[in-house]
């Protein structure tokens, strides 16, 4: 057996009828036998739980939920509560978990704990996994199974994007919640014509952002003038901190970083823009 994403792992195990990665060139027919193809990278893809199936019964699937191995072998799941993972070896069509990996505690009521404590008791032993088209099915030794779908990459221009944390150096937090225990709707949205607007989690504003390989050089920001409770006020002026001059960006799959040159940044999903 050999250690290998969960990629490589799971799209390996359809190349009869896949095969190498779009952009790339297919082996001839005396290196591979036959020419084959595959709309999927064979690593850095994450795939989104569709429907996870325990003693039959349909547990019931945050949305954010999410499942992506590394070049490692290192399984990481998104439960919307802890992230949970471990370590996997594949053998054909069978995926074996090992070592399971350390995680956070919290205590998650509702839909996100019942599906983390489900799926923690899923990803367990040996798995036979099937590949159709963009869509994964894991199926355990119990008969339990998940269903999972191949997530599209957002682009940078044209996608909403809702801020979810903000980071310090190499620290990273989550945006403070009020005495109701909800966080400020911070958003950004970039456009085809070289602007970025949205809300700083009190005021609506607008600004130039001109795009040029991994960087976004920020015009002076123009922003409506209302007063916000707490901690609305606190973010927008962390979030104004960074949309200030030239900025590194980064899209993983689904998921926007910003940071500036004094390692002041902010973390945002893909979702929909404020209105």
């Amino acid at each position: 057996m050999t250690t290998v994403t969960a990629l490589t792992t799971l799209a390996l195990l359809a190349l009869a009828g896949c095969g190498t990665e779009s952009g790339r060139e297919s082996l001839g027919a005396d290196e591979a036998g036959s020419a084959v193809r595959t709309d999927l990278p064979l690593t850095d893809v994450r795939w989104s739980v569709d429907s996870l199936n325990v003693d039959g019964k349909k547990i019931a699937v945050p949305a954010e939920a999410s499942l992506e191995i590394d070049a490692k072998g290192k399984v990481s799941a998104r439960t919307g509560c802890n992230g949970v993972g471990a370590m996997v070896t594949i053998d054909g069509d069978t995926i074996t978990v090992g070592e399971r990996l350390p995680s956070t505690q919290m205590g998650c009521p509702g839909v996100p704990g019942t599906f983390e404590k489900a799926l923690g008791g899923a990803i367990d032993g040996k798995i036979k996994a099937k590949v159709d088209d963009k869509k994964l099915t894991l199926t355990t030794a119990a008969g339990d199974s998940i269903a999972l779908s191949a997530e599209k990459p957002a682009p940078l221009v044209g996608t909403g994007w809702a801020v979810d944390g903000l980071i310090s150096g190499k620290t990273a937090r989550s945006l403070p919640k009020d005495k109701k225990g909800e966080t400020p709707k911070a958003t950004l949205t970039f456009a085809k014509d070289g602007t970025v607007s949205g809300n700083l989690g009190c005021n609506g504003f607008s600004a130039s952002a001109k795009v040029a390989g991994s960087t976004i050089t920020f015009g002076p920001v123009k922003a409506t003038r209302k007063l916000c409770p707490e901690p609305g006020m606190s973010v927008e002026r962390e979030l104004m901190k960074v949309l200030k001059g030239q900025v590194t960006y980064e899209v993983h799959h689904r998921e926007l970083t910003l940071k500036t040159a004094g390692g002041e940044g902010l973390s945002a999903g893909a979702g929909a823009p404020a209105k």
